[in-house]
């Protein structure tokens, strides 16, 4: 049963329930109103639910978790409120998991981990509170993992570094606290990686410079102290590098200068020294630079001719 993209109101019936063969049901982008029947916990049989971007209200019924063959489930940008269901641990078959843009409350279910085939995992948009559950270490086949824009405290558990098919990882706009574990070196698939807006400390890890396909790395506005890890010159692939807004020291590593795929560096307030590296002046596709308020000294390349910092003069 296809019905999304039309205009439907009122609520889902619960009478969809009785269909005890349906495979798939979508109902998204229509302007359903109402609660998710229980009933539809039901549907045994079902694979794809998608009901996504409808104005539906209430909880996630604990019967969907009934859906045993239920490979795809889809409820993101509604306004459900509530907690998510412990049940749906038993989705042993999920591949797809999308609650983006609701108003979800509580904690993410450690429970959640038994779901071994799930690739795709996102819970961004959210009121989430309570820490990141470890089990989700377990999540062998998790692609991408979107947490950001919740209310997380805690620290990032090392274990998300056994997700060795992970390519996007956004845990931003929470309130995690903690370093930065090392084991995320260790994701070698990782393409994304954006930390920013908590209130992690202590240093960047080296082990970042293995991630050799990734392309964004942003960690601004955290409380990050130490150096900027000279290792990070070996992400041939990175196009944005965002790190400003942290207590950072030390030089700018000339080893960033070897780059040649980054667009966007950002390192201003934090307390660099030191002169900025000539080499960074011939990065072919480097088009935004800040380095403001930073103690540095010298010149600025000239090829940076967009970049101002500190009153420091243009190379000659």
């Amino acid at each position: 049963m296809n019905l999304n993209h039309n205009q439907l109101t009122g609520n889902i019936p619960s009478a969809l329930g009785d269909l005890t063969n349906l495979q798939t049901l979508t109902l998204n982008y229509n302007l359903l109103t109402g609660s998710i029947p229980s009933a539809l916990g039901d549907l045994t049989n079902l694979q794809t639910l998608n009901i996504g971007d409808n104005l539906l209200t209430g909880t996630i019924p604990t019967s969907v978790g009934n859906l045993s063959n239920l490979q795809y489930l889809h409820l993101a940008g509604n306004g459900l409120t509530g907690t998510i269901p412990t049940s749906l641990g038993n989705l042993s078959n999920l591949q797809y998991l999308h609650f983006a843009g609701n108003s979800l409350t509580g904690i993410i279910p450690a429970s959640l981990g038994n779901l071994s085939n799930l690739q795709y995992l996102h819970l961004l948009d959210n009121l989430l509170t309570g820490s990141i559950p470890s089990a989700l270490g377990d999540l062998t086949n998790l692609q991408t993992l979107t947490l950001n824009h919740n209310q997380l405290t805690g620290s990032i558990p090392s274990e998300l570094g056994s997700l060795s098919h992970l390519q996007t990882l956004t845990l931003h706009y929470n309130q995690l606290m903690g370093s930065i574990p090392s084991e995320l070196g260790s994701l070698s698939h990782l393409q994304t990686l954006i930390l920013d807006h908590n209130q992690l400390t202590g240093s960047i890890p080296s082990a970042l410079g293995s991630l050799s396909h990734l392309q964004t790395l942003i960690l601004n506005h955290n409380q990050l102290t130490g150096s900027i890890p000279s290792e990070l010159g070996s992400l041939s692939h990175l196009q944005t590098l965002v790190l400003d807004h942290n207590q950072l020291t030390g030089s700018i590593p000339s080893a960033l200068g070897s780059l040649f795929h980054l667009r966007t560096l950002y390192l201003n307030h934090n307390q660099l020294t030191g002169s900025i590296p000539a080499a960074l002046g011939s990065l072919p596709k480097l088009m935004y630079v800040r380095l403001n308020n930073n103690p540095l000294s010298g010149c600025i390349p000239n090829a940076l001719d967009s970049v101002s910092v500190n009153d420091l003069p243009f190379c000659d």
